[in-house]
């Protein structure tokens, strides 16, 4: 199975179109780590920030997305999206292990749960997936593994406009970083 992976995308529909342009059609399902139309209080409005636009785009790929709610969305988003936006988390189970692996995908914004708290609720091998931060991360801490694919529209870190993919197949998980036009930042495998 093959994930592209997305977060904080903050209303910017330029972004969101550059990344389905490069990468939805080599992909079976799109996560979203939250954060879909509003940029937030703390936040500037980010370049191409159409919220309409924005839904309407990823209103094309409802059937793909399998996503959580952030930090800076509403009830009022829901009213735009064509799939369920508004859980705090949700959990995949993949039929593929790796030796690491348990083949457990546990996907949530990052604003609620610690690293501390979910090295405590998940099983060892989990691969924990996140947003919030606009930070990218790779790696494996206390056999768990956490990913975050950092922000298409409001970076926070040096790797600029990032998404990420996972790979998951019978005995490996692949985790990589690339901009929001195709270049790969870094890859790790598992």
């Amino acid at each position: 199975m093959k994930f592209l992976v997305l977060s904080d995308i903050h209303g910017s529909s330029l972004s969101l179109k550059t990344v389905l342009d490069n990468f939805s059609g080599t992909v079976d399902s799109i996560i979203i780590c939250g954060d879909f139309l509003n940029h937030g209080p703390r936040n500037p409005l980010p370049e191409g920030w159409n919220t309409k636009n924005t839904a309407e785009l990823l209103n094309a790929y409802k059937n793909q997305i399998i996503c959580v709610r952030g930090n800076c969305d509403s009830e009022v988003d829901q009213m735009l999206l064509e799939f369920p936006c508004l859980n705090s988390y949700t959990t995949i189970f993949t039929e593929s292990k790796s030796n690491s692996f348990n083949g457990k995908i546990f996907v949530h914004h990052g604003h609620l749960y610690t690293k501390d708290e979910l090295k405590k609720l998940l099983s060892k091998g989990s691969l924990v997936i996140s947003g919030h931060t606009h930070i990218t991360v790779i790696e494996k801490e206390d056999d768990l593994f956490f990913f975050n694919p950092g922000s298409i529209s409001l970076p926070k870190c040096d790797d600029g406009k990032t998404c990420g993919l996972i790979e998951v197949n019978n005995n490996s998980l692949t985790l990589s970083l690339y901009t929001i036009d195709g270049k790969l930042i870094r890859k790790q495998v598992f």
